[in-house]
């Protein structure tokens, strides 16, 4: 089970705002490219994404459910990995201060992740969680947290609580 926690300097709210906006997903998870709204509204129980990740020429279509969510402060995500099986990410905020203490829990939960998964591994997703705490960080950080200018923003999506990339 990998854990890895950062403390950010903004706001449960700042970083809330990044985490509940589907649309923004390729910004701070590493892997997804090309993001798009299946099912429900982003981050409500059920709402369903879809995203290619690619490895070299190869380009995989995966998806991730939210199986969790109390606003503001728990997000809880099943990706799924197609042959690969599924993961449970779940992200935790908690207030530290005026900062936010952003806990990332990810573990195997079917397939062959599950079978493969290994010191080697736990420290390959330790070093994809790095980045990505560091990618969210640097978005909430950034001071207001408002989605790039709209003229920057292509093939823009509907996601129920603003627009997203596709």
């Amino acid at each position: 089970m990998a854990v890895r926690h950062r403390l950010i300097q903004a706001t449960p709210e700042a970083v809330w705002a990044v985490l509940a906006d589907g649309g923004r997903y390729v910004e701070w998870v590493v892997g997804p490219s090309n993001v798009t709204p299946e099912a429900g509204h982003w981050p409500e129980v059920g709402a369903t994404i879809v995203y290619q990740v690619r490895l070299g020429p190869v380009r995989l279509r995966n998806e991730s459910v939210v199986r969790r969510c109390e606003p503001g402060s728990v997000l809880e995500i099943e990706a799924k990995a197609g042959r690969l099986g599924t993961a449970r990410i779940a992200i935790e905020l908690r207030p530290w201060g005026e900062q936010c203490l952003v806990i990332v829990d990810e573990h195997p939960l079917r397939g062959p992740g599950g079978l493969l998964h290994n010191v080697g591994v736990e420290a390959l997703i330790q070093v994809r969680h790095r980045a990505m705490l560091d990618r969210l960080a640097k978005l909430c950080e950034a001071g207001d947290g408002c989605r790039p200018d709209p003229a920057d923003t292509e093939g823009a999506v509907e996601w129920g609580t603003g627009t997203g990339r596709a």
